[in-house]
């Protein structure tokens, strides 16, 4: 069977390829909020023509008031849910060729999006379709859904799991390979005081932040373990607002530290200076021999010939907030900074074996 679904994906590889450039030469970066565009009309216009897309390959597809949508294949409650992207950020400067093009040269795809997300997400889409198109049988139904805010805080999922119930199991495509068993908790963590204070919270930032490791060491929240590893700080912001002066640093934390201890610690150093948390999420961990990790594992390996050990990751997914997925793919090992940078790049290669992990790992999960 597994040749079967491979040799499908192979014989899809140009039209899926095709298309994946047609969508990503629409710059979806969010907009001003409008009538049936929550996050402007470019992202709108791409989750439209996304879902269009979707329906030719013969897939039933929802649109949930523009703030995400889905093509699904078979019927039922209890699904097996994908979930990406279809928003980007910013292209910034540093492009060689224009970032909306889909310029392709040598086997890669430069893009805005093509890793982060579109290229992964609509190879979930062309995995499920090479499943339709051999007729195969799954025991549940399978959901690939497109979401249109991750990169801007998750308002897109909130929306969705306010009207529609989780997937029982999934995963998003947007981390990296191996399959990802584990995520750090992350927390936005502001400090505050008062403008006439400049000096002194000048002096504090620059002592434990600015010229310190970024593992927390001077603040005395260095919190380590096996899994995960050490935390980290990241995402250094200084800012001015009503006469207060704030530094905003984001903490990337290992799932065995408490963040309340880690708060009061800072409290500690930073006396009358005000500590607080604005934005938080928890970490995600699975056991790694639970019966989704194992199977994606089985994909992965079976396609790569690779060790699929699950691992952990510092970033931050859709796993944060939807139940019951992990992170699976993209980026092989070795493949990093890509996402994000100008000049954002896809190997043809990859995405055809992406394609090819994915429509296994939605064949093992269906049927479990």
């Amino acid at each position: 069977m597994e040749t079967l679904i491979t040799n499908q994906i192979d014989q899809l590889s140009i039209q899926m390829i095709e298309d994946i450039k047609k969508i990503v030469r629409m710059p979806s970066v969010k907009g001003e909020k409008e009538k049936h565009a929550p996050f402007g009309k470019d992202i709108a216009r791409t989750l439209d023509e996304v879902l269009k897309l979707a329906q030719e390959l013969g897939f039933h597809t929802e649109n949930l008031d523009h703030y995400i949508g889905w093509a699904q294949y078979g019927e039922g409650d209890d699904y097996i849910g994908i979930i990406g992207h279809l928003d980007v950020v910013p292209v910034g400067e540093g492009w060689k060729q224009p970032p909306f093009s889909g310029y392709e040269k040598d086997g890669f795809i430069y893009s805005r999006g093509i890793l982060d997300n579109k290229g992964p997400l609509l190879s979930c889409l062309y995995a499920l379709y090479a499943l339709k198109l051999l007729q195969i049988e799954l025991k549940r139904p399978v959901r690939i859904i497109f979401g249109c805010d991750e990169e801007s805080g998750f308002e897109d999922l909130e929306y969705y799991l306010k009207h529609q119930k989780p997937p029982i199991m999934g995963w998003t495509p947007d981390c990296k390979y191996p399959v990802v068993y584990g995520e750090r908790g992350r927390a936005v963590i502001e400090i505050s005081t008062d403008e006439k204070n400049i000096n002194d919270f000048f002096t504090f930032v620059n002592t434990y932040f600015m010229n310190a490791k970024p593992n927390g060491e001077r603040l005395g929240v260095d919190d380590y373990d096996e899994e995960f590893g050490m935390n980290e700080m990241r995402n250094y912001e200084l800012k001015h607002n009503h006469h207060r002066l704030i530094f905003s640093v984001t903490f990337s934390y290992p799932a065995s530290a408490c963040l309340d201890d880690m708060l009061k610690t800072i409290q500690e150093k930073a006396g009358d200076f005000k500590v607080e948390c604005v934005h938080h999420y928890l970490p995600v961990r699975f056991e790694k021999d639970c019966p989704m990790v194992k199977a994606l594992q089985i994909a992965y390996e079976t396609i790569t010939n690779m060790d699929g050990t699950p691992v952990t990751t510092t970033g931050g997914t859709y796993a944060k907030l939807m139940p019951n997925i992990v992170p699976f793919g993209p980026s092989f090992p070795g493949q990093k900074g890509i996402g994000h940078q100008p000049n954002e790049w896809m190997k043809i290669d990859d995405i055809v074996a992406n394609a090819k992990i994915y429509a296994l790992g939605i064949y093992y999960l269906a049927n479990l």
